[in-house]
């Protein structure tokens, strides 16, 4: 049965910034006879996220991610739906996500690597699974709830960087709801400003390309920043943390900003900074999902009733076609997202 696979075409050098070309598609054949345990699934929608940007490297930098392979087949999140199976978990028409999933029109996958999904759960927005009601979702939930110590009735100010994004439209959404009074949103254009304040509940949103950040978040948070999700680092977060409050509390969740430069993870902070966590006695933890993963269960039943009640509204910027895969990458890490990047491979 011919396929569609996309496969890496090439590295960005650890320092440099990827672009579509880095990506190749090619055609692909899908073996005649399932094996015992594996199943054949349609994708329907694949995600393209940040973290990718290191698998792109020979080295990723982490113990937990392997680098995509030159000439190979590039894998990330994604959903689908099963064609056929001979796994006992699976029958033909369930909806199925993985944290692997082959950049594939059509893939045949082990049956353990699958998760079983109820569209009802989304209201039948298959694509809610791999941003609100999946690993973005689960990220800003837990990041607030294990890192960011938000007590309802404390006059709170949480301040979110890379605020229009998958990960953080919700998070600030979720400080919201969690009991922060009030939430302010960095981000990267006026539009994105313009939707984080009148759609998503954000009580103001900052403009980093074209506003002073330091003198806006004086104006915006004058009683200081007690809690800040960062998914950028670099200076927005310096900035950001020289205006924090006495036992303030940061979300280390990513650091954009630092992706494409061959440094640690997390990067190093300039002096200043580290002074002003030291002798506030800020918490800066790093924050990995993955190392919750008894809590992912209740936390998605928590963002699906959310997301059906709408109190957690979804922002979700799709591409359509698996041969896009490579620009909605290279957008993505420019910032051309707003809320989650999403690739629609078929109906």
């Amino acid at each position: 049965m011919l396929d569609y696979q996309v496969v890496l075409n090439s590295r960005p050098r650890k320092n440099g910034e990827p672009v579509p070309e880095n990506f190749r598609v090619e055609e692909a054949c899908l073996p005649a006879d399932l094996n015992p345990g594996h199943v054949q699934v349609r994708t329907l929608y694949l995600s393209v996220d940040p973290y990718m940007r290191c698998r792109m490297n020979e080295d990723t930098g982490t113990d937990y991610l392997s680098p995509w392979q030159l000439s190979e087949v590039v894998e990330g999140g994604g959903v689908g739906i099963v064609e056929d199976s001979r796994h006992d978990s699976f029958t033909e028409g369930d909806t199925v996500a993985s944290f692997s999933w082959p950049w594939q029109t059509q893939a045949v996958l082990e049956g353990k690597l699958l998760q079983k999904l109820d569209p009802q759960l989304v209201d039948g927005r298959h694509s809610y699974f791999l941003g609100a009601v999946g690993m973005p979702g689960l990220t800003a939930l837990l990041g607030v709830r294990e890192k960011g110590h938000v007590t309802p009735g404390a006059n709170q100010t949480m301040v979110v960087s890379g605020a229009a994004g998958a990960c953080g439209s919700l998070a600030g959404q979720i400080g919201r709801l969690d009991g922060c009074s009030k939430v302010v949103g960095i981000c990267g254009s006026d539009e994105k400003c313009h939707v984080l304040v009148s759609d998503l509940g954000f009580n103001s949103a900052i403009n980093y390309k074209r506003q002073d950040v330091a003198a806006r978040l004086r104006e915006s948070c004058p009683t200081g920043v007690d809690v800040y999700f960062d998914n950028v680092g670099g200076s927005i977060s310096d900035t950001v943390i020289a205006q924090m409050t006495e036992g303030g509390h940061v979300i280390l969740c990513g650091q954009i900003s630092q992706y494409n430069k061959d440094v640690p993870y997390p990067p190093p902070l300039p002096a200043s900074t580290q002074e002003v966590l030291h002798t506030k006695h800020i918490t800066r933890e790093r924050f990995t999902v993955l190392n919750y993963t008894e809590k992912h269960e209740a936390g998605l039943l928590q963002l699906s009733q959310w997301v059906r009640e709408g109190k957690l509204k979804v922002l979700e910027t799709v591409v359509k076609g698996l041969d896009n895969m490579g620009v909605a990458f290279h957008s993505m890490m420019k910032g051309g997202n707003v809320g989650k990047q999403i690739v629609q491979v078929s109906e």
